[in-house]
């Protein structure tokens, strides 16, 4: 039993898809993992550091050198981006390097609690096949396994954070389009994926709520969950845009080319709330994408640096004034200008920490 809504709002078109049990979480009864009582971070007084690295009292922030590797030159991924994301807000004063913590390389048995065991082995032994890499956007070498491993390994180690501190950020992460048998769109591994279902494994939250705002659906995360109560997903996303083929999220809000800030802050205004209220998740992902950007050159929309700190700032601002702990990622942004995009990518942690400091986390 299901139940689907189609509605049309302005130059918004979205589509709910919702299973039974998870339109009955709001009762407070729901179970989706025996024994798992719900978290309120409010509560918890005390943290006890990672990596032997106390984070103190300041936005726990998530990095690793390797979050980088190789690629030949004049290659369409941005890869030097993560490295200079850490560099402007240690430049900028908006961190300090106590605040960073290292991931660990997660292992195959990790990863697969939402990848098949045969994609796995292929992909961290070197077994996929030509057709497969050019799916990927990425010539397969032991750099690129490594670097996605730790990228996956940082969201993780932000969601086991933020469940204990209420707010933590990566300086990677956001890869919603790895498939559960294949990689696709720069993506091998899916993290949100593998550390919202992480979280559930380890009896660390009951259900946890995805907030997409890459301009590109998260598809990947979407089929994942698809059939999965204890996991929500939110995709607001350019309906134009990649993936040509779109799955069905929980909720997917599906915008027209162009959209500005105002326009766009009220439609995640609109949703948002709803779906907090309804879910009540023990732990948000929230990946923020930058490619929604007017000069994102894979980007249909046209928000502007204030409409993406807008954004970041009310959406974490938001989910920690309704107690509920958040991990955020910096999802997609391409640009030939690496320095704009790493700072634009930097928006997410400047939002964030305003939001640490207010709130007094």
């Amino acid at each position: 039993m299901g139940l689907k809504m189609l509605c049309r709002k302005s130059s918004v078109l979205y589509a709910c898809q919702k299973h039974a049990t998870v339109m009955a979480v709001a009762a407070s009864s729901f179970m989706c993992i025996d024994g798992v009582t719900s978290r309120n971070f409010m509560n918890i007084k005390h943290f006890s550091s990672y990596n032997g690295n106390p984070l103190h009292s300041k936005l726990p922030i998530v990095h690793h050198k390797d979050y980088v590797c190789y690629l030949p030159p004049n290659h369409r991924f941005p890869m030097q981006k993560f490295t200079k994301v850490l560099n402007f807000l240690l430049k900028d004063g908006v961190i300090t390097a106590n605040q960073v913590s290292e991931p660990d390389l997660p292992s195959k048995e990790t990863v697969t609690c939402v990848h098949s065991k045969t994609y796995i082995d292929k992909f961290f032994d070197g077994g996929t096949d030509t057709k497969e890499q050019r799916v990927t956007g990425f010539k397969w070498s032991e750099g690129l396994v490594r670097r996605c491993r730790l990228e996956t390994g940082g969201t993780i180690l932000a969601a086991d954070i933020a469940l204990s501190r209420g707010l933590a950020c990566s300086t990677a992460g956001g890869t919603h389009h790895a498939f559960p048998d294949y990689g696709s769109g720069f993506c091998l591994l899916n993290d949100l994926a593998v550390a919202a279902k992480q979280m559930i494994l380890q009896k660390k939250a009951q259900k946890v709520l995805i907030i997409d705002l890459d301009v590109h659906q998260g598809d990947g995360t979407a089929f994942i969950f698809q059939n999965d109560p204890c996991v929500f997903t939110l995709s607001v996303h350019n309906g134009k845009n990649f993936p040509l083929t779109k799955q069905q999220s929980d909720l997917d809000v599906s915008l027209e080319d162009k959209i500005e800030d105002k326009e766009y802050l009220r439609v995640v205004k609109d949703h948002v709330p709803w779906v907090l209220d309804t879910f009540r998740p023990d732990l948000v992902l929230y990946d923020a994408g930058v490619d929604p950007h007017i000069d994102d050159d894979l980007g249909r929309l046209s928000l502007t640096d204030q409409g993406l700190f807008a954004r970041d700032f009310w959406v974490l601002d938001y989910i920690t004034s309704k107690g509920y702990p958040c991990a955020a990622v910096i999802g997609g942004g391409y640009s030939r200008n690496l320095d704009a995009l790493a700072s634009r990518h930097t928006i997410l942690h400047r939002a964030a920490t305003k939001v640490w400091q207010e709130r007094r986390l």
